[in-house]
């Protein structure tokens, strides 16, 4: 693993294991965090494909967490102005405080001192990564796409857990691998991995899709 995606597939592999927990115990939390990091590491490689890419995110930085956080009710809704629905759909009382239910923030690992690997979290790499863990059609596409990255030269990788997950893995994960849940954040950049992994295919293979 390029060493400039690191940070970025840990940060955005702990928010969705964060997200979406196990139920399970120790055993369980492991199996779906792998099945996590499988997805945003192959997510990383398409997006990333190259040490130059990665080299950029590294510098600019990958977004972070907010708009994720909102979406999931971990952070506060966006701001709206005076009688505008805010992003939870709830409108301003008259003293301009919000009519709707307050949100509930995520609880803090025992431990954790700091939300500062938040900044790390990738939101294109969350989204594209609850794609391949809901859509079993397009898993092995991607992972043939993200083995043709620079990334994985070299590199003896095995994606199993993502796209052969055993029953163990689907008991692990019944959050991270439900559709209709994961939906609000896997709908935020599904079109950009579907262009993604189009521009895998090639002229040819798009020629013959039409046909």
């Amino acid at each position: 693993m390029s060493a400039d995606l690191s940070s970025v597939i840990a940060a955005t592999t702990r928010w969705l294991v964060r997200s979406y927990p196990t139920a399970g115990g120790v055993l369980s939390a492991s199996l779906a965090e792998a099945q996590a990091r499988q997805a945003v590491t192959v997510a990383a490689w398409l997006r990333y494909p190259t040490p130059l890419d990665a080299a950029l995110v590294a510098v600019a930085g990958p977004g972070g967490a907010l708009r994720l956080d909102r979406i999931t009710g971990a952070a506060a809704p966006e701001p709206a102005g005076p009688g505008e629905p805010d992003s939870s759909g709830s409108h301003d009382g008259p003293d301009g405080a919000s009519a709707g239910l307050p949100w509930i923030p995520v609880p803090r690992e025992p431990g954790e001192t700091g939300s500062a690997w938040r900044t790390w979290v990738d939101e294109v790499l969350a989204s594209w990564a609850a794609c391949l863990l809901t859509s079993p059609d397009l898993v092995e596409e991607a992972v043939a796409g993200a083995l043709r990255s620079e990334h994985a030269r070299g590199l003896a990788v095995d994606f199993r857990r993502l796209a052969a997950p055993d029953g163990l893995d689907r008991q692990a994960a019944p959050l991270l691998r439900h559709p209709d849940l994961m939906a609000p954040v896997a709908g935020l950049h599904r079109d950009g991995l579907l262009a993604c992994l189009g521009s895998h295919r090639g002229p040819q293979a798009g020629a013959a899709a039409a046909d």
